[in-house]
């Protein structure tokens, strides 16, 4: 019709393949049956199935070393500070974070891995944007009330609290206030009733972004 705009009518759009996801069980037993290589660092993240870095550096390594001394200290009674070890967050995923602090002790675990945790740490220098995103997202979705990320590419502690619903983040949730530590500063964790640590003591000595 003259003067007028004509309808454009556009094909449904085809979906593309869809992804088949792994349930925790079904990644258990993948690893019992050999599919994994020993040498493999893996965790479950959403159905899918991660490598972690590897291998680790020497800069890494210290500062998750550093970080479950001091946590160690903040947390002496009633929690468990847990070192690269798997949490059950849901069905399709089974993290392993650098540090997870949990409720009770370890014999509380002989059977099941914990499903919680008052606080999470990733250590972060290649994975920044990983930490930051998809980790951050599963964290939030899981409701774990504090996430930390010791940024060793700037040298901060990068807070993590408030887990809230956000459709534009990954798995649909994410943290509402995010605090930056410097290298000079303290911070008490929320669960920690009070207790200090001083962010300089979360970091290995002289590490910057590319060393």
């Amino acid at each position: 019709m003259s003067g007028a705009q004509q309808a454009v009518v556009r094909p449904p759009e085809r979906a593309g393949p869809s992804r088949r996801l792994w349930s925790r069980e079904e990644f258990h037993r993948a690893g019992e049956a050999g599919l994994f290589g020993p040498e493999e660092r893996l965790e479950l993240i959403g159905g899918e199935i991660v490598q972690k870095m590897t291998p680790q550096k020497t800069p890494h390594a210290t500062a998750v070393s550093l970080g479950e001394a001091a946590l160690r200290h903040l947390f002496p009674q009633g929690y468990y500070v847990r070192s690269q070890l798997p949490l059950a967050l849901s069905a399709i995923s089974e993290p392993e974070p650098d540090l997870a602090v949990v409720e009770g002790a370890i014999r509380d675990y002989e059977h099941e891995h914990p499903a919680f945790a008052v606080l999470i740490v990733e250590v972060a220098d290649t994975t920044l944007t990983f930490d930051r995103t998809t980790k951050a997202g599963l964290y939030a979705s899981a409701a774990i009330p504090e996430y930390w990320i010791v940024n060793l590419q700037d040298r901060v502690l990068e807070c993590h609290r408030e887990p809230g619903p956000m459709p534009d983040q990954p798995f649909g949730h994410h943290y509402r206030s995010i605090t930056r530590y410097s290298e000079g500063s303290a911070m008490a964790p929320a669960a920690s009733a009070g207790r200090h640590v001083a962010v300089a003591d979360l970091l290995p000595r002289g590490v910057r972004q590319g060393v």
